[in-house]
């Protein structure tokens, strides 16, 4: 293992290793997010209880943030990506002894170690990356995050439809040795540039600006609303084919990741990497969204034609997150940029924990038809929020 002492290029064999790598730790929880509702269920546990046990491993992630940017600028990246693997492992290796009475603690355990590997990445990328490449970086690193949906949810349905504890357990350990084979000589940086840590005054100093950033403000709001989209999606859509009797988790799952991967490998170098914001592109993500949600809450009218949601998701999915993480990695200050990006990557992990929590209590009191139709009217909401701040996102930072 090396420290990184000159700049990179997105697409050089250690970032290929580092892409590589993020595939292995994502895949693990593509895997657990088809199996443990699945599991859960037919443990007799109802909507809203699955949903906290799938909206416990963002809302960590949410919570420890901040701490991972605190204890990245102190240890640098490649001490902290060394322990949070080995952790990692160990956590994989607990959920094939495990029952479900234990998936609330797991969860939010491996959401807190998530929490630390997507923030060193994200750093380490920003970090060892030219200003011009950024944006590449951060959507082939995201790209990465997203290859598993294309064959893990089949891979994972198959081991449920099955039965199988041993292929269950093979998975797992494969998903927990990967990740530290991959990361033996991993080009991530010894120390940030900043090589600072930060006071928790300092850290609530700096959420405190949220309320004078209005590009951070809006981006957070727009991000929790989607992600709130996004994680009702994930915990609830297997459920919910299963019920229906109509269309296949798998497939469309699968459908949505071909279209994510397809968007971030064409379009990365259509993210703009220079600070600059684009309303319409962002508002389109959006409606896009909308549109997916609709076509699911439609499932008992539309039928096979469903899967056309998995390409309007998919886009949203694909270029929301990259854009919002890169115009902000140029737009707040360098001193306070990275607790700043993990208080508004926490905006994320809350909403896709309030997408499983909140969704399945209503779930509770009404159908997945109008959950969905919820899910819509969030999108339709970020749309609009985007639209009216056109002037003021669009307006040039003071230098």
């Amino acid at each position: 293992m090396h420290s990184v002492t000159a700049k990179q290029h997105p697409s050089s064999a250690s970032f290929i290793r580092l892409y590589v790598l993020a595939f292995f730790f994502f895949a693990a929880n593509s895997a657990l997010t088809i199996i443990l509702p699945l599991r859960s269920e037919a443990a007799g546990m109802n909507q809203a209880e699955i949903g906290l046990i799938m909206g416990a491993y963002m809302f960590t992630c949410m919570l420890l943030r901040p701490f991972a940017a605190q204890l990245i600028g102190r240890y640098g990246p490649l001490s902290v990506m060394k322990w949070l693997l080995c952790a990692h492992a160990v956590l994989l290796f607990i959920y094939t002894v495990s029952g479900t009475e234990q998936y609330l603690w797991l969860r939010a355990l491996q959401g807190a170690i998530t929490a630390f590997f997507s923030m060193t990445m994200q750093v380490g990328i920003v970090e060892s990356l030219e200003n011009k490449d950024r944006a590449q970086g951060l959507s082939m690193y995201t790209l990465f995050t997203m290859v598993p949906s294309l064959v893990i949810p089949i891979a994972a349905l198959q081991i449920w439809q099955n039965n199988s504890e041993l292929l269950f357990a093979l998975l797992m350990i494969v998903l927990a040795a990967g990740p530290l084979f991959i990361f033996y000589r991993a080009a991530l940086p010894k120390r940030t540039v900043q090589d600072k840590t930060y006071t928790l005054r300092d850290m609530a100093a700096s959420l405190g600006t949220i309320w004078k950033s209005p590009p951070l403000l809006i981006s957070s709001i727009v991000m929790l609303l989607a992600s709130c989209v996004f994680g009702a999606t994930a915990t609830f859509l297997p459920l919910f084919m299963l019920a229906a009797g109509s269309g296949d988790a798998g497939v469309y799952l699968t459908i949505q990741g071909l279209v994510v991967i397809t968007c971030r490998f064409v379009l990365r170098k259509k993210i703009p990497s220079n600070g600059s914001w684009n309303t319409w592109l962002m508002a389109g993500m959006l409606l896009s969204a909308a549109l997916g949600s609709q076509l699911l809450a439609m499932l008992d009218i539309v039928g096979t034609f469903v899967y056309v949601s998995a390409v309007f998701n998919g886009f949203a999915v694909a270029l929301l997150y990259p854009t919002l993480t890169t115009y902000l990695s140029f737009i707040l200050p360098e001193k306070t940029r990275y607790v700043l990006m993990a208080i508004f990557l926490s905006s994320y992990d809350l909403g896709f924990s309030l997408g499983g929590f909140a969704m399945g209590i209503l779930l509770q009191s009404s159908s997945y038809s109008a959950m969905f139709t919820c899910c819509t009217l969030l999108s339709v909401t970020a749309a609009l929020i985007i639209i009216l701040s056109k002037r003021t996102m669009e307006a040039k930072p003071a230098p």
